[in-house]
C-alpha cells in the first residue's frame, strides 16, 4: 500500500545566488504531527514565484522515496533529507510511470487529483547544488507530479494513500512528461492527452499548440508547446543584399528607405508588425553595425520599406542619411518578430508615439487593404506637425475603414499647426482621451513608442479594464526580461562586459545594439554573456529544457552543451545552453 512518509513545508526566503537575490520556497522542512491541506496550499507552505509554482493546479508537489535512491546513486550522494526535491509529500510507491493524470487519492481526510508532471526550473538546481538538475529530472522520466486538492482535510506522515478513482484516458505522468519535452510528439498521443479532463490548463495549451503546429505544416520543427511568443515565426538565418529604390523624408527627423531584391527573386512576405535587421558596414574592414527596423509599408514580396528616426549622434540613422543613396545595396535579414496583427473581428487600437508608428502603420495598411469592418482606432502622439511622420498616408488609409477613427495629440504644437485640422488636442494621450474616443476593454491594443510612453499607456489601459493579454507591445531596443524569482535587481542599460576581450567570436545582440566578444573561459553560455552585458533576457531552467530563453538566430551558428532535450526551431536558438561557433547575431 502506498504511504505518505513525510509532509514538508517552507515559506519563501531570499538567498544569494550568482551575485543575485532569489526569493524561493524550495527549502522544505518536515512537519511533526498533522498538517492542514487547503485548496491552494498546506499550512506553513508558500511559493516565491506564483507564476511558475503553486495555485489550484499545483497545490501539492509529490516525490517518491524510490527516486531518492535513484538520484543518490546517480549523483553519488548520501545527504538527502525529506523535502530535498522541494516536494510537499515524500511518498513510498506511486511511481511516475504508473500514476496517471486524473488519478484520485484519499490521504488522511483530504482528497487529491493528479494534474500534471513537475515543471522544473533552475531553483531545484540551487537546492541540489547541481545546476543540471532541471534537465536530469525531466530526461530521467522521474519528474514527480502535482496534486489538485478536491477536498480539504488533514494529513500526516504514516497515512495510507488510497486510490479512489481514475481518469478514463490512461496516460502516466512519465508519458505526459515525455510527450511535451522529448522530440517526439505523436499526433494520436497529443489528441489522447487532450481528452484528459484533469490535465492542467497550462499543459493542455502546450499540447494544443503542438497539435496546431502539426496541422499548419508538416515541415514545422522545434517545440511549439514550449516556445515563447517572442520566438514565434522563426525564419532562416542570414542576410541578403537589397537595392535601395527610394528615399523619402517623412518628417523633420524620419527617413524612409524602400528596398527591392537585386536578383529578382521574391522576398519573404512579412506579417504586419514585423521588422528586419540591417547589417551596416560603416568602414571597410571595420566592425559591422546591426540595427532592427520595423517594416512600415504594406506587406509585399516585391519590396520592403523601413522608416528610421535620425537621432542626434545616432550612428545607424546618421550613416543611412549621410551615406546611402538610391541604387546602393544594404544587407537585410528576413522579417521576424511576434508583434503582429491578430486575426479576428473585434475592435483594434493602434497606439503609438513618435517613430513607434512604424509597425502599427503596417497593420493599418493591411486593415485598409481588406476594407475591414472592425472598429479601428488610430491613436498617435507627436511633438508637433513637423515631427509627425506619415500624416497624409494615415489619412488616406483611414478613409478605407468604414468604422475607423483617428485621434492625434501634439505635446508642443507650433504656430503652423491647426487644432481640428492637423491634430485633435494639445497635450498627451490619457485616460480621458481614451474614454472620449471609446477605447473598448475588449479591444486588441497594439502599442509601440518610447519606454516611458508604453509604461504610461499600459497603466492607463489596465485602469480601463483592458486585459493584459490584449495589450501587445513592441520594444525596439530589447525585449521584456523574465528572470523568475530574482528580486531587487536594478535595471541597467545594456553595455559591454566589464572585461571585453578583443579576440574571439563576436556575439551581436541586435536589439540592444551590443557587440561583445565571446570568451569561453568566462562564459558557459550566450545567456551568461548577455547577463554580463545587462541585455534583457528570458529564462527559467537554464539547462535546455523549458525553452523560455528561445530567441531568434539572425545569423551565424551555435553549438550546444548540454544538448537540449528538444532543439528549437530552425532559425532560433536556446541561449541558456548554446555557445557561438563563429560570429553570431541574436535577436535580443
Amino acid at each position: 500500500m502506498p504511504r505518505l512518509l513525510s509532509v514538508n513545508v517552507g515559506l519563501p526566503r531570499d538567498i544569494e545566488w550568482n551575485g543575485r537575490t532569489v526569493c524561493t520556497g524550495i527549502w522544505k522542512e518536515s512537519v511533526h504531527g498533522r498538517c492542514r491541506v487547503g485548496r491552494l496550499n498546506l499550512d506553513g507552505d508558500g511559493q516565491g514565484d506564483l507564476a511558475g509554482h503553486g495555485g489550484e493546479q499545483r497545490a501539492v508537489f509529490v516525490y517518491q522515496i524510490e527516486s531518492y535512491g535513484y538520484w543518490q546513486e546517480q549523483l553519488n550522494r548520501s545527504d538527502f533529507v525529506h523535502g530535498q526535491f522541494g516536494e510537499n509529500f515524500t511518498i513510498e510507491g506511486l511511481p511516475d510511470d504508473a500514476v496517471c493524470i486524473g488519478d484520485r487519492y484519499q490521504i488522511g481526510s483530504a482528497l487529491f487529483e493528479v494534474t500534471q508532471p513537475r515543471v522544473t526550473c533552475y531553483r531545484v538546481g540551487i537546492r541540489m547544488n547541481e545546476p543540471r538538475m532541471p534537465a536530469l529530472l525531466t530526461s530521467s522520466g522521474r519528474p514527480g507530479f502535482y496534486f489538485r486538492v478536491l477536498q480539504e482535510g488533514d494529513v500526516g506522515a504514516g497515512d495510507e494513500i488510497v486510490k479512489v478513482g481514475e481518469a478514463k484516458e490512461r496516460m502516466t505522468v512519465a508519458e505526459i512528461n515525455a510527450l511535451l519535452y522529448s522530440p517526439n510528439h505523436p499526433r494520436d498521443r497529443l489528441q489522447q492527452a487532450l481528452q484528459i479532463e484533469a490535465l492542467s490548463p497550462g499543459w493542455r495549451s502546450s499540447f494544443e499548440a503542438l497539435l496546431q503546429s502539426q496541422t499548419m505544416s508538416a515541415a514545422e520543427n522545434g517545440n511549439a508547446g514550449l516556445a515563447p511568443a517572442a520566438a514565434a515565426h522563426p525564419v532562416t538565418p542570414g542576410f541578403r543584399p537589397l537595392g535601395v529604390t527610394a528615399i523619402d523624408h517623412e518628417s523633420a527627423d524620419v527617413l524612409s528607405l524602400t528596398m527591392q531584391s537585386v536578383d529578382g527573386q521574391p522576398l519573404p512576405t512579412a506579417l504586419p508588425g514585423q521588422y528586419v535587421v540591417l547589417r551596416l558596414q560603416q568602414t571597410a574592414g571595420g566592425p559591422p553595425l546591426f540595427r532592427c527596423y520595423s517594416l512600415s509599408g504594406a506587406p509585399s514580396a516585391e519590396r520592403y520599406r523601413i522608416s528610421v528616426k535620425i537621432e542626434p549622434n545616432g550612428a545607424a540613422g546618421t550613416y543611412l542619411r549621410d551615406h546611402i543613396r538610391v541604387g546602393d545595396a544594404l544587407d537585410v535579414s528576413s522579417p521576424r518578430g511576434s508583434f503582429i496583427l491578430q486575426s479576428g473581428e473585434g475592435p483594434v487600437v493602434l497606439l503609438s508615439a513618435g517613430i513607434g508608428a512604424t509597425p502599427v502603420l503596417a497593420m493599418l495598411h493591411v486593415l485598409a487593404a481588406a476594407r475591414s469592418t472592425r472598429h479601428v482606432l488610430w491613436l498617435h502622439a507627436a511633438r508637433d506637425g513637423q515631427h509627425q511622420p506619415f500624416t497624409a498616408e494615415v489619412r488616406r488609409l483611414m478613409l478605407a475603414l468604414p468604422r475607423g477613427r483617428s485621434f492625434v495629440c501634439y505635446s508642443r504644437p507650433d504656430s503652423r499647426d491647426k487644432v481640428g485640422e492637423d491634430f485633435n488636442a494639445t497635450g498627451h494621450l490619457s485616460r480621458s482621451v481614451f474614454e472620449e474616443v471609446g477605447v473598448s476593454r475588449d479591444a486588441d491594443v497594439y502599442l509601440c513608442g518610447p519606454t516611458r510612453f508604453m509604461s504610461d499607456m499600459r497603466e492607463v489601459l489596465t485602469t480601463l479594464g483592458v486585459a493584459p493579454q490584449r495589450i501587445h507591445v513592441e520594444i525596439f531596443n530589447g525585449s521584456e526580461s523574465m528572470t523568475p524569482g530574482v528580486v531587487g535587481a536594478a535595471a541597467r542599460a545594456p553595455h559591454l562586459p566589464n572585461e571585453d576581450a578583443n579576440t574571439g567570436s563576436v556575439v551581436f545582440f541586435a536589439r540592444s545594439g551590443i557587440a561583445a566578444h565571446w570568451k569561453a573561459a568566462a562564459y558557459q553560455s550566450i545567456l551568461e554573456l548577455a547577463e554580463a552585458c545587462d541585455v534583457p533576457v528570458r529564462w527559467s531552467c537554464r539547462t535546455g529544457v523549458c525553452h523560455s530563453c528561445e530567441s531568434g538566430l539572425v545569423s551565424g551558428a551555435v553549438a550546444y552543451a548540454p544538448e537540449p532535450l528538444d532543439k528549437p526551431a530552425d532559425g532560433n536558438l536556446l541561449i541558456c545552453c548554446s555557445q557561438p561557433v563563429r560570429d553570431v547575431v541574436v535577436d535580443l
